[in-house]
Protein backbone atom coordinates (compact mmCIF):
# COMPACT_ATOMS: atom_id res chain seq x y z
CA UNK A 1 0.00 0.00 0.00
CA UNK A 2 3.05 2.32 0.30
CA UNK A 3 2.72 2.75 -3.44
CA UNK A 4 -0.82 4.28 -3.45
CA UNK A 5 -0.94 7.74 -3.96
CA UNK A 6 -4.95 8.73 -2.42
CA UNK A 7 -6.37 6.38 0.09
CA UNK A 8 -9.99 6.24 1.70
CA UNK A 9 -10.87 4.88 5.11
CA UNK A 10 -14.74 3.70 5.35
CA UNK A 11 -16.15 3.18 8.33
CA UNK A 12 -19.96 2.06 8.46
CA UNK A 13 -21.96 -1.23 8.41
CA UNK A 14 -21.57 -4.28 6.17
CA UNK A 15 -24.55 -4.09 3.33
CA UNK A 16 -24.30 -8.01 2.75
CA UNK A 17 -21.86 -11.05 2.49
CA UNK A 18 -19.12 -10.11 0.51
CA UNK A 19 -19.47 -12.49 -2.75
CA UNK A 20 -15.95 -13.76 -3.08
CA UNK A 21 -14.84 -15.19 -6.64
CA UNK A 22 -11.73 -16.92 -7.77
CA UNK A 23 -10.60 -15.81 -11.11
CA UNK A 24 -7.80 -16.79 -13.36
CA UNK A 25 -4.30 -17.96 -11.23
CA UNK A 26 -6.23 -18.52 -8.30
CA UNK A 27 -7.02 -14.82 -7.80
CA UNK A 28 -9.89 -13.93 -5.87
CA UNK A 29 -11.99 -11.12 -6.24
CA UNK A 30 -14.46 -9.71 -3.60
CA UNK A 31 -17.36 -7.54 -4.18
CA UNK A 32 -19.27 -5.77 -0.84
CA UNK A 33 -20.82 -2.49 0.14
CA UNK A 34 -20.41 -0.37 3.09
CA UNK A 35 -23.27 2.13 4.47
CA UNK A 36 -22.20 5.44 5.81
CA UNK A 37 -24.13 7.60 7.53
CA UNK A 38 -23.44 11.36 7.65
CA UNK A 39 -25.72 13.94 10.01
CA UNK A 40 -26.32 17.98 9.60
CA UNK A 41 -28.75 20.34 10.12
CA UNK A 42 -30.67 21.69 6.92
CA UNK A 43 -31.76 25.49 6.26
CA UNK A 44 -34.35 24.58 9.43
CA UNK A 45 -32.40 24.00 12.07
CA UNK A 46 -33.60 20.58 11.61
CA UNK A 47 -30.91 18.00 11.93
CA UNK A 48 -30.88 15.25 9.03
CA UNK A 49 -29.42 12.25 8.65
CA UNK A 50 -28.28 10.87 4.86
CA UNK A 51 -26.90 7.33 4.60
CA UNK A 52 -24.60 7.10 1.70
CA UNK A 53 -23.83 3.33 -0.38
CA UNK A 54 -20.54 2.77 -1.17
CA UNK A 55 -19.46 -0.41 -3.73
CA UNK A 56 -15.80 -2.21 -2.62
CA UNK A 57 -13.84 -4.29 -4.55
CA UNK A 58 -11.09 -6.13 -3.00
CA UNK A 59 -9.01 -7.94 -4.94
CA UNK A 60 -6.13 -10.73 -3.73
CA UNK A 61 -5.14 -10.81 -0.02
CA UNK A 62 -8.08 -8.59 1.29
CA UNK A 63 -10.17 -10.58 -1.00
CA UNK A 64 -9.15 -13.47 1.39
CA UNK A 65 -9.52 -10.83 4.86
CA UNK A 66 -12.99 -10.20 3.36
CA UNK A 67 -13.77 -13.55 2.98
CA UNK A 68 -12.12 -14.97 6.21
CA UNK A 69 -13.70 -11.87 8.78
CA UNK A 70 -16.33 -9.78 7.02
CA UNK A 71 -19.77 -11.82 8.41
CA UNK A 72 -22.05 -13.99 6.42
CA UNK A 73 -25.51 -13.40 6.31
CA UNK A 74 -27.69 -16.97 6.01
Amino acid sequence: MSNLKNSVRLMGNLGAAPEVKTITNDKKVAKFSIATNETHKNDKGEKVQETYWHNVVAWGKLADIAEKYLPRIT
